[in-house]
């Protein structure tokens, strides 16, 4: 905004040095001619000078110095020039300069201040030196001053409510960067969880399921987990060929002794896709081969992958096996609903499962550029969460700089009117009564427009916009008052010092105006001026001079409120966009490093959660330290595989996220054959996850290494809950790798743990009190 303040300055003071010195010179007698040029070269040569500086740079003080000598040579020049078309040129180019001032040094408030007082003291000492004996006009002085400090306070005005649009700018970002960042995690967790789902869960279920199979593939696959595991998901960039990533599909692994699915492709390739949606097809396609493996009943399948002609890429995997009904697949199955549907749901396309008991299973999933959604990392989208888009967000952004800027204008030309009336307006009306033909006219205009300031005030200084029926009235008495005015004065004295009207109706149509293209304003000063041109034109044709001396005036008046309000188009129009994008910009930057932090950091902490247990056991299978023969590795992968699918639950919308997750163990302990019986007692209440994770562990724990039986209860009290579990004929001993999580000590203190062993049983409780925590919390 500064430096639009500062060309707009430069420009303003070229323009009207320029046009009002070309009006001084022909106004001028043949003598003064080179008088009047001499006085022009200085004043031509600073506006050149700063026109060149606007381009490159030159150091701030010369240019103070020429501006100060351009002033003071001008305001002395009085008595040198003589005449009173000389004088308006002289107060015309010092008031526009003493102006501008304040806009092209606005960052130096002291600059413009001593700019300013140095043509006022210029203008002051010429009106001495051109009249001996005479006081200087303390009007046109106080005029300078005034607008001096007019000018000042309109520039600190717009900045105000700039500053405004960005602090609210600025807020809106962050409450957006944090919602980003919140979705792209969310979609990295979804990520991690598929990923730990197709990889560590599934390998460390099966090991747990016994030791009747051909374990011949494990090392391989707990090295590849391994490898998945450590990775970090959501930082894939760039694009990959599809076609050669389905080429890897590996086979899945099945009972004892059964070979890997063969699979036919038939794939029309290269397929070019981003990486996010490719890596997802792929991921998916992996375990639905792996499902085959396990459930089809069969050893081969189709897979197929074309592109089609709006541009969607398309995968189908089928197989001729044993089928199933994909609504009775119960939520806590994830391969489907999160490897599969979730992964390219995540990246903005679609996957379908059409299957039936006896017909066999066709997968398809669907990708297509035009309607990919944000990916996963650092351009993730929840879905579930409604957000404008990046175009919208910089839409609303640009909207409330425009609406900020806008209302600064117009309480700053509100000012101008205001001050202008009161100050200036009221001295001429009440000083030149008797030249009023008649009086009563001028003094109702005057009353007419000070009622529209004050109207359009009412609404401004509220923070609203002026409505439409109201500015129309005003606009229309506004006009009606210039009519008036210029009618009833005499022609020869218009747009001089008895002319009140004639700069002030200018700023009341400003601010009834700023909100509509300049040209609608422009219009309004060529009407304005226009009547007061028809009013001279009908008592005879000005004289020269006098064309001259209304020329400059209406040059210094109606041309800078013209000025201002192409000013403010300019600001409401490119100032505002182009603020807009760059902050746009730098908060898609910020964002993205806070969600790379964000990820990075999160990625750690997952890992460092599976070093304590998952990790050991992959690399131990990885790389034969451990068998899967092993009774005691195999009780410690079904802990960990109830662990995992508890952390799977997590995520489930549900009325009873702690029995939830709580059946998720159940159903790892029942897949290695236990029978397990929960009963509930109590209402659910709410439990806090970090409190549901220690609650439930201890019970994974003892379901991991029960043999035969379990019986697990949970019962609800007004103030806690407890969560009892009953294994019967449990495995001797308790290794390491099942020993609960560490947690902080603040976290141990709100979950007791009680554990009795009896002969081949054992039973554990945990309990958690809100009485409890609240006085840990407090202390």
């Amino acid at each position: 905004m500064d430096l639009a303040l500062e060309r707009y300055g430069v420009w303003l003071r070229s323009t009207v040095v320029c046009l009002c010195g070309a009006l001084g010179v022909a106004s001028a007698d043949g003598a003064e001619i080179p008088l009047a040029l001499s006085l022009l070269v200085p004043a031509l040569l600073s506006c050149g000078v700063h026109l060149y500086a606007l381009r490159r740079p030159l150091p701030l003080a010369p240019l103070w110095t020429l501006d100060a000598a351009v002033v003071v040579l001008t305001g002395l020049s009085q008595p040198v020039l003589g005449g009173d078309g000389a004088d308006v040129m002289v107060e015309a180019i010092v008031s526009i300069c003493v102006i501008t001032f304040q806009h092209e040094w606005a960052t130096r408030p002291v600059a413009g201040a001593a700019l300013a007082a140095s043509g006022t003291v210029a203008c002051a000492l010429g009106d001495i030196l051109s009249s001996p004996g005479h006081r200087p006009e303390l009007a046109d002085l106080v005029r300078i001053v005034v607008l001096a400090g007019l000018s000042r306070a309109a520039y600190l005005i717009v900045r105000a409510r700039a500053r405004v649009a960005d602090r609210s700018a600025a807020l809106r970002a962050a409450a957006r960067r944090e919602a980003e960042v919140a979705a792209a995690r969310r979609a990295t967790e979804r990520e991690y969880l598929a990923t730990l789902h197709d990889t560590a869960s599934a390998t460390l279920l099966m090991v747990s399921q016994g030791d009747a199979r051909d374990w011949s593939w494990l090392p391989q696959r707990a090295r590849e987990d391994l490898e998945a595991l450590s990775a970090v998901p959501g930082f894939e960039t760039g694009s990959v060929d599809l076609a050669a990533l389905l080429g890897c599909v590996p086979g899945g692994p099945g009972g004892e002794g059964q070979a890997m699915v063969q699979l036919k492709t038939r794939i029309d390739g290269p397929l070019a896709v981003p990486s996010g949606p490719g890596l997802a097809i792929f991921s998916g396609v992996r375990e639905a081969v792996t499902n085959v493996a396990r459930h089809a009943g069969v050893r081969e399948a189709e897979l197929r992958a074309w592109a089609e002609g709006d541009g969607a890429v398309v995968v189908e995997l089928s197989d001729a096996g044993r089928g199933f009904d994909p609504e009775s697949v119960p939520a806590r199955r994830r391969g489907i609903s999160g490897s599969v549907i979730g992964r390219m749901h995540a990246v903005g396309g679609c996957a379908t499962v059409t299957s039936h008991p006896g017909a066999g299973t066709r997968v398809q999933w669907r990708w297509q550029a035009q309607a990919r959604a944000p990916q996963a990392g650092h351009e993730a989208q929840a879905a579930d969460m409604p957000r404008p888009t990046r175009a919208r967000a910089h839409t609303a952004v640009v909207r409330l700089i425009r609406r900020q800027l806008l209302h600064g204008a117009q309480l700053a030309a509100l000012l101008i009117s205001l001050l202008s009336q009161f100050i200036f307006s009221l001295q001429q009306v009440t000083a030149y009564q008797s030249v009023y033909q008649p009086a009563w006219a001028q003094t109702a205009g005057y009353v007419c427009l000070a009622a529209v300031a004050v109207t359009g005030a009412a609404y401004l200084l509220r923070g609203r916009q002026i409505p439409p029926r109201v500015r129309a009235w005003s606009l229309g008495s506004v006009l009606t008052v210039s009519a008036v005015c210029a009618f009833t004065l005499a022609p020869e004295r218009l747009t001089g010092a008895e002319d009140w009207a004639f700069g002030l109706v200018g700023w009341h149509a400003l601010f009834l105006l700023a909100d509509l293209p300049v040209r609608a304003f422009a219009a309004f000063l060529g009407a304005h001026v226009g009547l007061n041109a028809i009013a001279v034109f009908l008592s005879g044709a000005p004289t020269v001079a006098e064309s001259a001396v209304m020329g400059i005036t209406a040059i210094t008046t109606c041309g800078f409120q013209l000025s201002v309000g192409v000013l403010l188009t300019r600001l409401l129009h490119g100032t505002a966009p182009e603020a807009g994008t760059e902050a746009a910009r730098e908060e898609e930057l910020r964002t993205r490093e806070r969600i790379h932090e964000d990820m990075q950091r999160d990625h750690k902490e997952r890992y460092r959660a599976l070093t304590a247990t998952t990790v050991p056991l992959l690399m131990g299978l990885g790389h034969g330290v451990l068998s899967p023969h092993d009774e005691e590795v195999r009780l410690r992968c079904g802990v960990e595989a109830a662990r995992m699918r508890r952390l799977f639950a997590e995520s489930d919308a549900v009325s009873d996220p702690l029995l939830n997750e709580l059946r998720a163990c159940v159903e790892v302990a029942e897949h290695q054959g236990v029978t397990v019986s929960l009963a509930v007692r109590g209402r659910p209440r709410e439990v806090p996850v970090q409190v549901r994770r220690e609650l439930i562990d201890p019970v994974a724990v003892t379901l991991g290494h029960a043999r035969s039986t379990a019986r697990v209860t949970v019962v609800w009290t007004p103030r806690a809950v407890r969560v009892s579990v009953v294994g019967v004929n449990c495995a001797d001993g308790r290794s390491p790798g099942d020993a609960a999580p560490s947690h902080s000590p603040a976290t141990d203190a709100k979950v007791s743990v009680a554990r009795t062993t009896r002969g081949g049983s054992v039973w554990v409780e945990a309990s958690w009190s809100k009485t409890a925590a609240s006085e840990v919390d407090r202390t």
